[in-house]
């Protein structure tokens, strides 16, 4: 969902750039300083292209674009993972940085919600292209794969926090929340995969965990946000490169929405009787408060960034916060429209929806500007 500014290496580890292997590709070197704050670039792509498909109506052309900004994610996903494997390999004093820096570490939640956005698209529209069968099986590796690194990260991130990193008081920022959001991308677009499951057990498993997971975020993200809300509120304003990740607040909201309404989606068949139902019901009841405040929040976070963009706010890589959770937000009007058939909800998609394109083709062409230019792969001032 988006991007801290990068931290410079902390004292104490290795020696700069080049000491890890003797020899270098200028290719390497180049990678010293990308951190796994840039996975939050695939997100916002992604969903780009799983929420358009699910807008209403039939716009000539709509789904064939959705299918070629599939195709631009799982690319950026490929040269991604690429450039973090050569940054691992030869600047490990600069990865463990990362894990020991509070502002950084959190990123590793979306390297997981990359995965599991490019695999959920990919069985969204991307079947369109490759068929239905390797559709299924990218997404089958790359949900599993997302899944675990989300669960590790839900676990291991905050553990970090707590024994190895110092913390002060006044430093919590949303970003904090990414690792915790990650298991609720799984209950999202875990459901996709279950009417291609043998019919028993194996399908009620999976929609049972993707239950499961969904509690889980959402009860961690509870426990993280009143600590974010109370520092703004005592300590003021964010720091200007970083007032557009009070989007990420966006992405549990709009991805629980969305996740409820998956529930209810494939449910019928898969549980017993009195739960299917129940899911309907529960889409609606837990839906329509949450996407209620999901737009108080976005208002609020509207009104803070154009306050910082008054102050001189430039662009760096947090901007890429106004993709994802806004994209969550869509999916989540979505499933509204779905199950309540209110009419109003499927104007707020394509409100929602034109917002986030709006806000991918921003931060797309200063990304794609940044890294012709180096700027952003310096290393951090």
């Amino acid at each position: 969902m988006v991007t801290a500014a990068q931290s410079p290496t902390l004292p104490g580890t290795l020696p700069e750039a080049g000491s890890s292997r003797t020899r270098q590709t200028p290719r390497a070197t180049a990678v010293r300083h990308l951190g796994p704050n840039w996975y939050a670039s695939v997100m916002g792509t992604a969903i780009v292209a799983t929420a358009g498909a699910g807008l209403p109506g039939r716009l000539p052309g709509l789904r064939t674009a959705c299918t070629a900004v599939w195709a631009l994610s799982l690319a950026m996903l490929v040269a991604l993972l690429a450039a973090r494997a050569l940054h691992w390999t030869y600047h490990r004093d600069q990865a463990r940085a990362h894990l020991l820096d509070p502002g950084m570490a959190p990123f590793y939640g979306a390297l997981a919600m990359a995965l599991l956005a490019v695999g959920g698209s990919t069985l969204v529209v991307g079947q369109d292209w490759i068929g239905t069968g390797a559709a299924v099986a990218v997404d089958a590796v790359l949900f599993t794969v997302g899944t675990v690194i989300g669960l590790v990260a839900a676990v291991g991130v905050p553990y970090l926090m707590v024994a190895r990193q110092r913390i002060e008081p006044g430093q919590a920022t949303p970003v904090w929340i990414l690792p915790l959001v990650a298991p609720m991308v799984s209950a999202a677009l875990g459901p996709l995969l279950v009417p291609h499951l043998p019919p028993g057990q194996p399908r009620e498993t999976l929609l049972l965990a993707c239950v499961a997971m969904f509690g889980l975020s959402l009860l961690a993200t509870f426990l993280m946000l009143p600590m974010v809300f109370a520092r703004l509120i005592t300590t003021g304003p964010l720091p200007l490169a970083l007032t557009p990740t009070l989007f990420l607040v966006l992405g549990p909201l709009g991805q629980s929405t969305t996740a409820v309404g998956k529930f209810a989606d494939f449910a019928p068949g898969v549980l017993p009787a009195p739960y299917q139902q129940g899911f309907g019901m529960f889409a609606v009841l837990y839906g329509v408060p949450v996407m209620g405040f999901a737009l108080l929040w976005l208002a609020l976070a509207t009104a803070m960034v154009l306050r910082a963009r008054r102050q001189g706010m430039g662009f760096t890589m947090t901007w890429w916060a106004f993709t994802f959770p806004v994209g969550t937000c869509v999916t989540g009007a979505e499933a509204l429209a779905r199950h309540t058939g209110v009419v109003a909800y499927d104007w707020l998609a394509i409100a929602l929806y034109v917002l986030l394109v709006a806000a991918w083709s921003v931060a797309a062409v200063r990304t794609a500007r940044g890294l012709l230019s180096g700027e952003l792969l310096a290393a951090p001032r």
